[in-house]
């Protein structure tokens, strides 16, 4: 097979997918659409054991996995997309399919101006804003979401949407990014690893006490909320411990790429690769493969490129990085490469790679055994 091209390892994934299953103890995994990013990989896994739902990243996609058979998505993000409301609003089926994420008011406004004649009922979720605010809220830790920290504020627009025709409030989600999605385990930089596992010893204590407060006060107004969802790769069993959580969101665990190293609370085999072919040879000591400039998001760092991973030992130049069309890699074993060989990389995140391939080979002990499109290769690119 000429590179570039990704593979996807099953039985590393299947490995994978079982243990984020028995971290959550019982309580059902959905799983995180955006961390996947392949359909055929979503129903492998949905067919499990312990996994139920998709965690979905745009409206687009939610409507379209609905459409494709898989009957309980929750977008786990608000959405400004009109024409997508409005196909919500017209068809039973995905209305009954589809769950979106509110925070605002201004979104259930957006929403009822675009329906178009639709008068489907729409299944509403809400957010709790996870942040650890210390030092009366001088010190912020975690990621700005949602604008509602307090049970106080989560009641109060679960009451507006009780009160509001053509939304039924089905469910709360609380993500934990600070806690699922930061290693804490450094290697070489023990103040670092110090400092997160105490941050998120207090993290989990403090959202641990305001989740089960905000579910108190949101069920007060809607006694049969349907779900609870919190979570991430990182902090399953933690959440899953949790009585105010009924279900786990998870999806980087499947494939787990590099950024997910280094955790105490769980360890993954990588299941998701990508080949890049050698094209030159610039020197001693030095190898140039094709493309490679690949970086996941987030805050830009050397953690958030690609890492050269099969042979063993190469590095990049620290001058040019992972290149957009070339990337120079240096070590000894370069020169154990000639033009026409490959070098294995794995991604920082996980379903950003599917953003860059549309095709995952599937791999089953030493032979492929199939290819899978993945969202890209289907002809759809969502964000």
């Amino acid at each position: 097979m000429d590179a570039p091209f990704a593979v996807v390892d099953l039985q590393a994934f299947d490995e994978n997918a079982d243990d984020l299953v028995r971290r959550a103890g019982g309580k059902p995994v959905r799983v995180a659409s955006k961390s996947v990013r392949c359909r055929a990989l979503l129903e492998r896994v949905l067919a499990r054991d312990g996994f139920a739902g998709v965690l979905s990243f745009t409206l687009p996609e939610s409507l379209w996995l609905a459409r494709s058979g898989i009957d309980d998505v929750l977008l786990a993000y608000p959405s400004a997309d009109r024409s997508g409301f409005a196909e919500l609003a017209a068809d039973p089926k995905l209305a009954q399919s589809v769950t979106v994420m509110v925070d605002d008011t201004a979104q259930l406004d957006l929403i009822d101006a675009a329906r178009d004649g639709g008068t489907q009922e729409i299944r509403v979720c809400l957010e709790l804003d996870t942040s650890l605010r210390m030092l009366d809220g001088r010190v912020r830790v975690g990621a700005r979401r949602s604008p509602l920290h307090s049970p106080t504020l989560l009641a109060e627009l679960a009451r507006s949407i009780t009160r509001r025709k053509g939304f039924r409030l089905t469910g709360l989600m609380a993500y934990e990014g600070h806690i699922a999605g930061v290693g804490d385990d450094a290697p070489g930089n023990w103040p670092r690893t110090r400092g997160v596992r105490l941050m998120q010893a207090a993290a989990r204590r403090e959202l641990a006490a305001r989740r089960a407060a905000a579910v108190h006060a949101v069920r007060r107004v809607v006694p049969d909320l349907e779900l609870v969802n919190g979570g991430g790769t990182g902090s399953v069993q933690y959440t899953a411990a949790e009585d105010a959580v009924t279900e786990i969101a998870a999806g980087s665990g499947l494939f787990a790429p590099r950024l997910f190293d280094h955790y105490t609370s769980f360890t993954a085999r990588p299941a998701a690769l990508f080949a890049l072919p050698v094209v030159r040879r610039p020197g001693v000591g030095v190898v140039t493969v094709l493309g490679g400039g690949y970086p996941a998001s987030g805050a830009p760092g050397a953690d958030r490129l690609p890492q050269p991973y099969l042979p063993r030992g190469l590095r990049y130049d620290k001058q040019e990085g992972a290149g957009e069309v070339q990337t120079p890699l240096l070590g000894p074993a370069a020169d154990e490469l000639a033009v026409g060989d490959r070098v294995w990389f794995r991604h920082a995140k996980a379903g950003e790679l599917c953003e860059r391939f549309d095709t995952l080979y599937a791999i089953e002990g030493d032979r492929v055994t199939g290819s899978l499109p993945t969202y890209r290769g289907e002809g759809r690119t969502f964000l």
